[in-house]
């Protein structure tokens, strides 16, 4: 995999016009950058990604640097700005899944004194490879790219530093997530699955064994290809004393969200109905480390 190289900033950020009327949600400001520090290109992909007998070519789906960016109008970030990192998974790209999971509508929604970003990885294609963002070091470089053009937009002041990070991220998003845990060189807070816990168990498991205040939110279902990996993971947490909460979804009041740090939540939904219309914006209002405005 081809390793980042330092770029002048103003050749990394290109400020672009938002075409889809689905991201012109009312008290949002949002705002796309290109980023050398996003999934692609990568080496890993130069010759594109075959999967299931179709050819995923370089050029269509693993050249996109987007960074989609949405802040609050009224955000109030003085000495710190807190940002929740959003990764889709398989046959989306990041204004498809804003879109059609209603994303900025709920991070809004939420009222949260907090940034919403989701860095392309793979566009419209099957794929959970991280590019460069499975790098050393390369997530951090992406946090700086989001904050140098929050102050360039001035969104947040000059001297604002990154506050919390967090990580969301649906289906084939687990992949790029768990690398960035283990070495995006950034310290994460908290990370919420929604039906999305393929793999990389262990690297969650060692992340949430190593600091008693991250938090870790899993939603999985019957049908998505989730539900084994969940309860065995929840067997490895049990099996070393360490806390979790199961629940049914239907059951699953906010005072649970906001006294378990670790939750396994089952859900009844389809695959692609687990994070919208209202889960992510219930995840956002019950969790400690964003500010409500």
């Amino acid at each position: 995999m081809r390793p980042f190289c330092s770029v002048p900033l103003f050749l990394l950020i290109l400020f672009t016009q938002i075409n889809s009327s689905a991201q012109d949600i009312p008290g949002a400001t949002t705002f796309h950058i290109h980023s050398s520090h996003t999934s692609f290109p990568d080496t890993g992909r130069a010759k594109g990604h075959i999967y299931e007998n179709k050819l995923y070519t370089a050029k269509e789906h693993y050249t996109d640097s987007t960074v989609l960016i949405i802040a609050p109008q009224n955000l109030d970030a003085k000495k710190t700005v807190d940002l929740v990192f959003w990764f889709h998974g398989w046959g989306n790209n990041v204004d498809s899944a804003a879109a059609r999971y209603e994303l900025t509508k709920q991070f809004i929604a939420s009222k949260r004194n907090a940034v919403l970003v989701l860095a392309e990885t793979a566009r419209n294609a099957p794929d959970s490879y991280g590019g460069k963002l499975e790098n050393m070091g390369v997530f951090k470089g992406l946090v700086a790219d989001v904050t140098e053009a929050l102050k360039l937009k001035k969104i947040i002041p000059q001297n604002c530093t990154t506050g919390h990070v967090l990580l969301g991220g649906h289906s084939g998003a687990y992949r790029v997530m768990a690398r960035i845990i283990k070495n995006g060189q950034m310290p994460i807070d908290e990370t919420m699955l929604f039906d999305a816990l393929y793999g990389e168990t262990n690297i969650f498991v060692d992340w949430i064994k190593a600091d008693t205040r991250h938090r870790f939110i899993n939603l999985y279902t019957d049908h998505g290809g989730t539900f084994d990996e969940s309860k065995a993971m929840s067997k490895l947490l049990d099996d070393d004393d360490i806390l979790n909460l199961q629940v049914e979804e239907k059951a699953l009041v906010p005072a649970q969200l906001r006294g378990h740090p670790i939750i396994f939540i089952h859900s009844l939904k389809a695959h692609n109905d687990i994070v919208s219309p209202d889960n992510f914006r219930l995840m956002l209002e019950n969790e400690p480390f964003l500010k409500k405005l």
